[in-house]
């Protein structure tokens, strides 16, 4: 396994981001958000 194979291992398929750590920023700040909808809508 080169470098370039080594890079995307990273357990997830559907990496939007090059960056782990803004990939989780953004979905901790989506589930925030997601929690804040029901929250006003119930």
């Amino acid at each position: 396994m080169n470098e370039s194979e080594k890079e995307f291992d990273r357990g997830s398929a559907l990496s939007i981001f090059n960056s782990d750590r803004r990939e989780d920023l953004m979905a901790l700040i989506l589930a925030l958000v997601i929690a804040l909808a029901v929250y006003i809508a119930y």
